[in-house]
């Protein structure tokens, strides 16, 4: 079964199509690279995927069943995760209470409004866990405001690994970070197991080929190549589209 299945996905705002009939299939435990250039429709294919805007057309499958018209909020329960291109925390919290919001988001516990969230130990518990397979435990009582912005990113892979994921979204995880950043959060997501499928939007490609199964090239909200490093590297619309050639 395919872990994750896009067909015929299409998206327009006015008269601006972003995404055009793309198609991509998923299998369990690969790790899938999306490429393209700056407007080639990959942030908005990941938020179709997440339901946080609906499709004009097409349908997105997750392990054999249609979430087309699932609530973003419901995909979650079924094992979806994603980490953004912008990061968006809170600031003022501390790393482990941003970790232990995530979890409280998929918790029977998330409709009670006088929750003391530092009571609920088994969500602590997790959420400390979380941060200790993205080495920053020992910083987990340090307000989110007083780390760098490597660390920012690496709260927020624990967020979205807290929750167990089965297919884990990650738009461009390398963003803005140096070349030591980029090595300790090379390293983590090399850990992940092959149980959390993984598909990631990139541009670091220098850093993120080498993470991949299989690459897929969108530009202009299409699918233009796809297939093994080796594949997309030498076909010439890959350097057409990088280098206008």
């Amino acid at each position: 079964m395919t872990a994750l299945a896009v067909t015929g996905l299409s998206k327009s705002f006015g008269g601006l199509q972003v995404t055009a009939n793309v198609n991509l299939a998923v299998e369990p435990g690969e790790r899938r690279l999306i490429i393209g250039p700056n407007g080639a429709g990959k942030t908005t294919l990941f938020n179709l995927i997440t339901g946080e805007i609906a499709p004009d057309g097409g349908s997105v499958v997750l392990f054999g069943r249609d979430i087309t018209r699932l609530a973003s909020r419901n995909r979650a329960h079924l094992g979806l995760a994603r980490t953004y291109q912008i990061i968006t925390l809170f600031a003022r919290d501390t790393i482990l209470r941003n970790v232990t919001l995530a979890l409280l988001g998929l918790s029977p516990l998330r409709w009670n409004p006088v929750i003391a969230l530092h009571r609920q130990q088994h969500l602590v518990a997790a959420g400390r866990a979380a941060l200790e397979r993205v080495g920053l435990a020992h910083i987990a009582d340090r307000p989110l405001a007083e780390t760098s912005y490597g660390e920012k990113r690496r709260v927020e892979i624990a967020m979205a690994l807290a929750q167990n994921p089965k297919v884990l979204l990650l738009d461009e995880p390398f963003a803005g970070l140096s070349i030591d950043e980029r090595s300790d959060v090379r390293k983590l997501l090399v850990a992940i197991p092959r149980d959390v499928t993984i598909v990631m939007i990139e541009h670091d490609m220098d850093t993120a080929l080498d993470l991949a199964d299989r690459i897929t090239l969108m530009h202009f909200g299409e699918v233009i190549v796809e297939g093994t490093r080796a594949e997309v590297v030498a076909d010439p619309r890959t350097r057409e589209v990088y280098l206008g050639e």
